[in-house]
Formats: C-alpha cells, structure tokens, sequence
C-alpha cells in the first residue's frame, strides 16, 4: 500500500508536459471569453408578445432584450403573480460569480506556471466543484422565484419552476430556457482540463514506470 502512495505521489510532482500546460493557458481564456458573454438565455413567448421576451443571464448582471424594456416588461407580469423583482440586487450571486472566475483564470494560469501535475488535479477539481455549485445555485434561484410568491398578488398561481433547461408552459407563456455562449466556453473549458489532466497523468505515470524513483514527465 505505501509502495502505492509513493508511486502516485511521484506522479503528482511530476512535471506536466507543455500540451497540458497549453491547455491550462486556453481554459483561463476559455473562462474570460465567458464573463464577456451570456451563461444563461431565456425568451418568452405569448399571444400578445409575438417577438417574444428575451431575458440573458450573464455572470455580472442581468440583461433584458429591446434594450432592456423586456426586463421592464417581466418584472410587470411577474408583479401580478407575485414574484419579486427580478434585479441586479436580488442576484447574490453576481457579487461572487465574476470574483470566481477570475480566480479560476488565475489558478489556471499558475497551474500552467509552475506545472506539475499536482497542480493540474488541484484547479481541475476546483473548476468541478465551483461549476456544481454554480448549477446548484441557478436551480435554487429559480426555484424560490417560482415558489416564494406573494400572498396579496392579484393573480394567485400555484408554485412554480421556471426551467432551466427546455421548454415550459407557464399559464399562456411558453418559456425556453437554454445555455448561452459563456456556458459553451465553459464546456469547453471542461474539455480542456479534462484533455490535461489525461495526457499530465499518462505521461507522468510512463515516466514513472520508466524511471521508478522519479523523473519529469513529459506529458504531451
């Protein structure tokens, strides 16, 4: 068993190969392309709103379509529901989403750095830990929006999800609900880093097989 641990330890101070670390380089890109663009889109669709009302969720703030009077024109219905507003303000977690993933960006940057393999399942863990907690915070979001209604509203609906994901009929709304280009890039990056970490830990382990008491690994 210790011989096990000393093994694998060896490969995790291994050093990466330069295609693990060019990896590395483009997720942190990968992730600043994110926070320029849309996570998350959703348009609504009713009889009287043939173009729809376009809502895109970005990791900063939220943006309505028509130049933000579609915001305008949801925060309106979801009034006579109950719903809260929807603002910048009732979203904690724009105050934290950019924090992170300027993190990530640099984390992967020093990851690429300094090179080891280590380094490489330490933020390739981080990305999958944050991305969860992420999704898990979306999904709450839009569950307490559908459910925390106020009881004096006008109109009285019984709880609801908005999805996050497909296609919905709330009342004589038809909602859609998809990822926006920055969840793409963020697919991307999950590529990326799982693309490194596979040719880091081959090659550190062929360099470990090869050399048993600890080489460079040249994982490319």
């Amino acid at each position: 068993m210790s011989g096990i641990f000393e093994r694998e330890g060896r490969v995790l101070q291994s050093t990466a190969g330069w295609a693990p670390r060019a990896l590395l380089v483009a997720a942190a890109v990968l992730v600043a392309v994110a926070g320029t663009t849309s996570l998350w889109d959703m348009t609504m669709f009713a009889p009287q709103y043939g173009d729809g009302l376009r809502l895109h969720i970005h990791s900063s703030r939220l943006e309505g379509g028509n130049r933000g009077q579609d915001l305008k024109e949801i925060n309106l219905l979801n009034h006579y529901i109950g719903m809260h507003e929807l603002s910048q303000e009732s979203f904690t977690e724009f105050q934290w989403m950019p924090f992170m993933m300027g993190a990530l960006a640099l984390l992967f940057l020093r990851a690429a750095f300094f090179g080891t393999v280590g380094h490489l399942v330490d933020v390739a863990v981080l990305f999958l830990y944050c991305s969860l907690f992420s999704l898990w915070s979306f999904a709450h979001k839009l569950w307490a929006y559908g459910h925390e209604l106020a009881p004096t509203a006008p109109v009285k609906v019984p709880g609801f999800m908005p999805p996050m994901f497909g296609r919905s009929q709330l009342a004589n709304f038809e909602v859609y609900s998809y990822p926006g280009p920055g969840s793409y890039a963020f697919a991307a990056v999950a590529l990326a880093l799982a693309a490194a970490l596979f040719l880091g830990l081959r090659g550190a382990r062929t360099a470990s097989v090869a050399h048993p008491r600890g080489a460079s690994a040249t994982g490319s």
